[in-house]
C-alpha cells in the first residue's frame, strides 16, 4: 500500500489489486460511520482509494500504510435486481470468447452476483465485479459512436450498464430498462460502490 499527498487536504492510497481497493473503501466507509474517520469523500476507482477534505492528511496516510486492511464483508448490503434481456449485438462475439453458447452466457452473467467496485465514465455507471478471470473480455477493436442507454456490457473484468446513450467499445451482451441516474431520486445514482447487484433474465 502506498499514500500519496494530494494538494493540503487530501490522500490518494494506492493498492495491488481490485479487491484490496474495495476493502480499502469498505473500511474507510466503516470508520468514517463509526466516527473514527473525518473526511469529506471517499472515491474508490480501479486500484485506488481518494480520500478529500481531511485535517491530518499525512497522519492518516502514514497510519494507513502501517495498518492491515481486513477484507471487504460479502454481505454488507441489500441485493439490487437489474432485470435483463440477454439480446446484445455482441452475445455470439462474447459466447466465442467463452467458448459456450449465447445461452450459457445469459446463464453464467445472470448466475453471479457483482458488487459495484468504483464508479465513473458517465453518472450512474458503475463497474461491477464478480465475474471469474477466465471469464474476461477485450474491448471492441472499434468502439461504437453511440450506444444505447440501458446496455448492459462487458470489457476486461467488469460488467457495466451504460446510464444513457453515449460513445464506447464494451462488448454488448444485454439490455435493461433499470434507469441507472436519475437527477430527481435521492440519491440520483441507482448503484453506487459496494452496491451488490444480481441481472435478472426477462423474456
Amino acid at each position: 500500500m502506498r499514500a500519496l499527498p494530494v494538494g493540503d487536504a487530501a490522500v490518494l492510497v494506492e493498492v495491488s489489486s481490485g479487491e484490496e481497493a474495495q476493502a480499502l473503501h469498505a473500511e474507510l466507509v466503516r470508520r468514517r460511520a463509526e466516527g473514527s474517520l473525518s473526511v469529506r469523500e471517499i472515491v474508490p476507482a480501479a486500484r485506488t482509494v481518494l480520500l478529500d477534505g481531511l485535517t491530518d492528511p499525512a497522519r492518516l496516510a502514514a497510519e494507513l500504510t502501517a495498518s492491515e486492511i481486513p477484507p471487504a464483508p460479502s454481505h454488507a448490503r441489500e441485493v439490487i435486481e437489474l432485470p435483463v434481456r440477454y439480446d446484445g449485438p455482441d452475445l455470439a462475439d462474447v459466447a466465442a470468447y467463452w467458448d459456450v453458447s449465447p445461452e450459457e452466457v445469459a446463464r453464467i452473467h445472470a448466475g453471479t452476483e457483482f458488487t459495484v467496485a468504483f464508479c465513473g465514465f458517465a453518472p450512474g455507471f458503475g463497474y461491477l465485479t464478480g465475474l471469474p478471470a477466465r471469464y474476461d473480455v477485450p474491448r471492441r477493436a472499434t468502439p461504437r459512436t453511440a450506444v444505447p442507454a440501458g446496455s448492459v456490457a462487458l470489457a476486461g473484468p467488469y460488467t457495466g450498464v451504460y446510464p444513457r446513450s453515449s460513445p464506447g467499445g464494451w462488448q454488448l451482451i444485454g439490455t435493461t430498462d433499470a434507469v441507472l441516474w436519475d437527477h430527481t431520486r435521492v440519491p440520483a445514482a441507482l448503484l453506487s460502490p459496494g452496491t451488490r447487484v444480481r441481472f435478472v433474465g426477462a423474456a
